[in-house]
């Protein structure tokens, strides 16, 4: 086992890892990144999402792609993947929440996060190149239309998003560093943003945080998984072992690592299955609060394929507009790129309600409806090219909690309110609008009408901020309560629902937490 010493190190490589690794390195430090998933480059990525070894990760099948599908008793989860976290996966749309999100959760009470916020979440519109979309496609302006008719035309906007709008597939100097980032090529709206930009258009962390730390020393290490964090000294003072394995090889290979500080940056998925597992070995001092307050953004996925010839929905970047449908909801378009039509082994006619045989009766009712419509969804039409998904989601709030269960598999209870549900009226309504304008019909991930998930892109909290170890995780400065020099800055530490696509928020809070770590030199 290999022993190598460090300043830092930081678990996950995706918003949170990615920020802590180029600010970490930039005040003199010595820093270690481990990701479990695959270094992916433009041209290593899936050309559809039909190619599952590239886009899904699957290790049991060996299956090592961008994105993660978790399904738990009460919610279904995608997430991200590979060096560069869920940025290679996620839909690029970079939104500033309301003001409620800084006012509500535990964290409202220990700074203004608004105003304390504001100037970290401009550092990170910059370093993640946000841009509004230039340009509406026929899913866009299907939604625009659906603006008109609800009375809200003002509402509709195009999207902030993380894309370099150069001209189409023309290769250029670095347009975002004064050089010292890598090349870039304009997008060219083929809408496959989420199965990996293979254009080089996307700004995925790659091409900003890391690269960029990189060139300042920060190492990498790519296909690692970290099952053991053990502190050296009483609660870390000392510093800390990290232990690891290979995450894709068939013969696992271990190996060790000493540094000053560790970052869990995995996620939710990953870090809080990590630190419960570690709270119950290595970690015994950690709160009680682990694991709670795990939020979505109380959203529903439903797809909306049309039966209109002309209609070509995989155009365009993979969320380029959203309308505001009251002052707690809003409503996105989303789009897979040409010939990704793997989702549609998934989806049944949209089927909602509060019961199994509620939602089964309405699902067949709405084939009964219109049998040759869905059997030419299902059996003739290209789903890309014909399909949107309206991603609806609401700053209102609702919690899980996630425990460790049989065999140390990571499980979900209802905390305090109602459980997530995809049954959510206005949701609804709203979809059967749009399918009318769209001339199309709606569908469902089945597990939704099969067992009543929710399913959601934006799974956050575990790990939230408090202003003790009774009332959180974290404090105000992304500090575990318990351990020395030991931090979570991921989505777990997100502590209200932001209502909105969090990417940008993740990357805000860790460009502050970050801020309050000294230079090297300093110490």
């Amino acid at each position: 086992m290999e022993k190598t010493n460090y300043d830092y190190v930081i678990i996950g490589s995706g918003f949170g890892g990615s920020v802590s690794a180029l600010r970490l390195a930039e005040k003199g430090y010595k820093v270690l990144v481990i990701e479990k998933g695959k270094w992916y480059h433009s041209r290593d990525f899936a050309k559809t999402n039909w190619n599952l070894k590239r886009w899904l990760w699957m290790p049991g099948l060996r299956l090592f792609g961008i994105m993660k599908l978790s399904i738990f008793k009460h919610v279904s989860i995608v997430s991200g993947a590979g060096v560069g976290g869920g940025s290679l996966v996620y839909a690029n749309t970079l939104p500033i929440p309301k003001t409620a999100f800084y006012k509500t959760g535990s964290w409202s009470c220990l700074k203004d996060w608004e105003k304390v916020l504001k100037p970290y979440y401009q550092t990170a519109l910059h370093m993640l190149g946000a841009t509004k979309n230039p340009a509406l496609f026929d899913g866009d302006i299907a939604l625009q239309k659906l603006a008109e008719q609800i009375g809200r035309p003002t509402e509709f906007d195009t999207t902030k998003v993380a894309v370099y709008f150069g001209e189409q597939d023309k290769e250029v100097a670095d347009p975002y560093f004064d050089g010292k980032g890598p090349k870039r090529s304009g997008c060219c709206f083929c809408g496959a943003c989420m199965t990996g930009c293979r254009h080089n258009a996307k700004n995925t962390l790659d091409k900003n945080y890391l690269y960029l730390a990189q060139q300042l020393g920060a190492t990498i290490l790519a296909e690692q998984e970290v099952y053991d964090v053990r502190p050296v000294g009483e609660n870390g003072t000392e510093g800390y072992e990290i232990f690891t394995k290979d995450s894709t090889a068939f013969f696992t290979q271990k190996n060790t690592f000493r540094s000053r500080g560790v970052i869990f940056s995995g996620g939710v998925l990953g870090s809080i299955k990590l630190l419960l597992k570690l709270q119950r070995e290595s970690l015994p001092n950690l709160s009680s609060k682990l694991g709670d307050d795990i939020r979505t953004n109380n959203e529903t996925l439903i797809s909306v394929s049309s039966l209109d010839k002309k209609i070509d929905a995989s155009k365009g970047v993979a969320i380029g507009s959203i309308l505001h449908t009251d002052e707690n909801s809003h409503l996105e378009i989303c789009r897979y790129g040409k010939g990704s039509g793997f989702w549609k082994l998934l989806h049944l006619p949209l089927g909602s309600g509060n019961t199994l045989f509620s939602r089964l009766t309405k699902m067949g009712w709405n084939f009964l409806r219109a049998p040759f419509s869905y059997l030419k969804i299902y059996w003739l039409n290209p789903w890309a090219e014909k399909t949107v998904t309206l991603l609806f989601m609401q700053s209102l709030d609702s919690t899980l909690r996630f425990r460790r269960g049989l065999f140390g598999k990571m499980v979900s209870v209802v905390s305090s309110g109602k459980k997530p549900s995809p049954n959510i009226p206005v949701s609804i309504q709203l979809a059967k609008k749009f399918a009318a304008i769209f001339k199309g019909k709606p569908s469902n991930f089945g597990l939704e009408t099969l067992m009543g998930l929710s399913s959601t892109a934006h799974i956050l909290g575990g790990a939230v901020m408090g202003k003790d170890a009774s009332e959180g995780v974290i404090d105000q400065q992304n500090r575990v309560f318990g351990y020395a020099n030991m931090y979570v800055i991921d989505g777990a530490m997100i502590s209200a629902n932001p209502g909105v696509n969090p990417s940008l928020s993740i990357t805000a809070i860790a460009e502050h937490a970050m801020d309050q770590i000294p230079n090297k030199a300093s110490l």
